[in-house]
């Protein structure tokens, strides 16, 4: 930021005295009076520069202060731009926007100067507060503070971090659009993960297309676990286009983002087959047992209220059945 631009922070001291006019150094009919002049021109020119130094000592401390990051400052929404790098998804903001109408901004955002555009600046972290402050038509209160790219993205992610707001496909997801730029030292570092907690999210993104994790959401309550298993999922022949089709009908879309993520890897898994039932009918046309076949088991189920006898026997003939299958083979 400028000094000329800093100097403007600063608010006019009332209490201060404004400057005079001074007069002409001569004239005919003040001729007489030419030291009297002297001396009130050394006063004025002594008190502009003290005020000048003084007004310089304000735009240091200022400067400083901004440098440290402790100062906030009130700046025009339309100054500033998101970061260079996306670390979360669309989402609605309402809750955000009434907290801040009743209570106002009570977090400041962290901004730089703007690396290529003068007079401009660029958000480290406080996304949806700026989003909150622009659609209240509000100056917003921001922390400015000269940071490097790689300084910018530890803090952006760094705060998400400490506010536990981010789903796990986010977290994700920004890991994979900083791997674009960034080592994996400085991933690990905004993330505050291992190298094998990086190495899944990684996996997870590479697994499962953008444009699906976008029809589901950011899935809140939604852990590796469970993005592991649709990633598997997605790996069998036909399950990426059928996917797409149930996220596109309207009923799915209405659902909230965890719930269509449930929702999703239901119709994915396989569905166990439906068991064939039949009913065994006597010749005499009494219908004595059902039997239920499936490709692990059959099991017949014989009415003992019909045929009680018939139960009976059954029972006792197993024995017998089952040593003349043996005897067969």
């Amino acid at each position: 930021m400028s000094r000329k631009n800093l100097l403007n922070l600063v608010q006019v001291d009332a209490a201060r005295p404004a400057k005079t006019q001074g007069r002409p150094l001569l004239s005919t009919s003040v001729q007489s009076d030419e030291s009297s002049a002297d001396n009130k021109l050394v006063k004025q020119v002594g008190s502009t520069i003290r005020e000048e130094k003084a007004r310089q000592a304000r735009a240091d401390e200022i400067e400083r202060r901004l440098a440290e990051g402790q100062t906030v400052i009130e700046i025009d929404p339309g100054e500033v731009e998101p970061s260079f790098v996306q670390d979360r998804m669309p989402g609605d903001i309402d809750g955000l926007i009434s907290s801040i109408k009743e209570q106002g901004q009570q977090v400041p955002i962290l901004v730089r100067p703007h690396p290529d555009q003068a007079g401009r600046y660029q958000v480290a972290f406080g996304h949806r507060r700026l989003r909150a402050v622009q659609a209240l038509k509000r100056p917003v209160k921001a922390i400015v503070r000269d940071l490097t790219d790689e300084q910018l993205v530890v803090a952006q992610g760094q705060e998400n971090n400490e506010r536990e707001d981010l789903t796990y496909i986010e977290k994700a997801l920004f890991a994979d659009n900083l791997q674009q730029r960034f080592s994996r030292d400085v991933i690990m570092s905004a993330l505050s993960v291992y190298k094998s907690d990086l190495s899944y999210m990684l996996s997870v993104v590479v697994r499962i297309p953008r444009d699906l994790i976008n029809a589901i959401g950011a899935a809140p309550g939604v852990g590796r676990r469970s993005w592991v298993e649709l990633a598997d999922l997605l790996a069998k022949d036909g399950s990426l286009d059928s996917a797409k089709l149930f996220l596109e009908s309207a009923e799915t879309k209405a659902l909230p983002s965890e719930a269509r993520f449930k929702a999703v890897v239901a119709h994915l898994k396989p569905r166990p087959a439906r068991a064939a039932v039949d009913v065994w009918t006597a010749d005499d046309g009494k219908r004595l047992a059902r039997v239920l076949n499936t490709d692990g088991k059959l099991e017949i189920a014989i009415d003992r209220k019909e045929a009680p006898e018939f139960a009976a026997l059954v029972l006792e003939k197993l024995e017998k059945l089952y040593r003349e299958h043996r005897s067969a083979k």
